[in-house]
């Protein structure tokens, strides 16, 4: 049934959320290691692999795309991860996170304009919910301070924001594209990265095997094979409960964070869970129950 089929799609992008909710345990492990610089590392491997599958199944074919292919899925993986970094550097991670994380939210409302989907209240108001409960868990409770020296890297956020949604939702409309192509976006953005550490970082290496290790494994989960699933889900899957659930990320990857000693469970994080959690049940409610089948009133 295709209902099945759309269901498994957006558990499978869900995948995705979760291994993204380790990228701040795993950052943390792999030691001062320049954010470009492990770029490279992280997409260089995961692209690697993914490619020496291809070649071993017979599936190295699959690579051949169109220019406007390959220039679509570079952009959009390197354009968001160069303004993410861009905006943490040229504002305090505070606002620059905040604003970045609104991607979730763009997701929601830009999935208002694809083909056959539709934007019901309930999306809008579970992921609303979503973005309250991570403004809590960024700024700690102590509220959110915006000044205009920033502006370079409030920008740079917004861009990446737009980057991020415009790529996930765009995915959406190249669903012929087989999810494998990622491999070779994952390939270019290695090269680009490579490109911006040689021209704006100095070198710092892993350090240990921990670190090492830290590496690769930002390389097989967060940093590579949850590209791929973020990219089964946002094409066959339910696109507003992907948007409504990434909200979720950052949670999970402070509770991380908490579980390893780098951080103290506050009541911040506490209201933050429940807003979250929320909010993603309220944008679920069409996948969890079934019956009520999507006949709620449209935005």
């Amino acid at each position: 049934m295709a209902d099945v089929g759309r269901t498994r799609a957006t558990v499978i992008g869900l995948s995705a959320v979760l291994m993204w909710a380790t990228l701040g345990v795993f950052g943390a492990g792999s030691g001062n290691v320049p954010p470009f610089l492990l770029n490279a590392l992280c997409f260089g491997i995961s692209g690697s692999l993914a490619t020496i599958w291809l070649a071993s199944s017979g599936r190295l074919g699959l690579l051949r795309q169109p220019a406007r292919i390959w220039i679509f899925g570079t952009v959009g993986l390197f354009g968001f991860h160069f303004f993410y970094f861009t905006a943490i550097r040229n504002a305090p991670p505070v606002e620059a996170n905040l604003i970045n994380y609104t991607w979730p939210l763009l997701i929601v409302l830009f999935s208002a304009f694809l083909p056959g989907e539709k934007l019901r209240a309930h999306h809008v108001l579970g992921t609303v919910l979503g973005l309250g409960g991570a403004a809590l868990l960024i700024s700690g409770g102590d509220g959110i301070r915006f000044s205009d020296e920033h502006a370079i890297g409030y920008g740079a956020a917004v861009a990446s924001s737009l980057f991020w949604s415009s790529y996930s939702v765009l995915s959406r409309r190249l669903g012929k594209v087989p999810t494998e192509a990622v491999a070779g976006f994952c390939l270019l953005t290695a090269a680009l990265s490579l490109a911006c550490h040689l021209v704006l970082e100095q070198t710092v290496w892993p350090e240990d095997a921990v670190e090492w290790a830290s590496v690769f494994a930002l390389a097989l989960f967060p940093v590579g094979l949850a590209f791929f699933t973020w990219d089964i889900g946002v094409k066959r899957g339910d696109i507003q409960v992907l948007g409504a659930a990434a909200y979720s990320a950052p949670l999970l990857s402070t509770l991380l964070l908490i579980a390893f000693g780098f951080g103290a469970l506050t009541l911040s994080v506490v209201i933050a869970c429940l807003a979250i959690t929320l909010g993603a049940v309220i944008a679920a409610r069409d996948m969890i129950f079934k019956k009520g089948g999507g006949n709620g009133s449209a935005v």
